[in-house]
């Protein structure tokens, strides 16, 4: 194939995905390493896209964050870690997550654990516990808000908080 040739394929292949839904510039670089694009055909698709607009990764960046742990409820950490896994800049991921306040974590992760508290009702309270430390850690939040988390939930459904162990179940 010639250079206008890849252009073209290149071009479509990145087009065909940004339809179906925003990608990072990493992500269709490796599309298109995927189809055997060349490296040279690759970086002038790539640079046009992202002159046009089609390729924005900051943008990308804050509406994966918003919807991550607007919808999702993941943590700080856990949407820094998938923008990372999508081969975002380290800048624009610290950028990104930095919209997601200490508050905001906790009144998610509250949200969580009340959720799961409701839906384990019945469960022995240990257990139960533990399932929503388990939940909790698994949206990527650590130890400190998981624990206020499950306090701030208890006692909004009017139960008696547990208090939260000084060592074993992070160490």
């Amino acid at each position: 194939m010639t250079d206008e040739q890849w252009y073209e394929e290149a071009r479509e292949i990145c087009l065909k995905r940004l339809d179906r839904r925003a990608n990072t510039r990493s992500e269709l670089a490796t599309a298109l390493d995927s189809h055997g694009v060349p490296e040279q055909v690759r970086e002038a698709v790539l640079d046009r896209l992202t002159q046009v607009g089609l390729i924005d990764d900051a943008d990308f960046a804050h509406r994966w964050t918003a919807s991550r742990h607007g919808v999702r409820g993941l943590s700080r950490r856990a949407v820094a870690a998938e923008l990372s896994r999508k081969g975002v800049d380290s800048q624009i991921v610290e950028d990104a997550t930095s919209q997601i306040t200490d508050a905001d974590e906790l009144d998610a992760a509250t949200e969580i654990a009340r959720n799961k508290l409701e839906a384990g009702r019945g469960i022995e309270e240990a257990r139960l516990t533990r399932r929503v430390l388990g939940a909790l850690a698994r949206k990527g939040y650590g130890p400190q808000i998981a624990w206020a988390a499950i306090r701030a939930a208890r006692e909004e459904l009017g139960e008696e908080p547990p208090e939260a162990p000084t060592t074993g179940l992070f160490d």
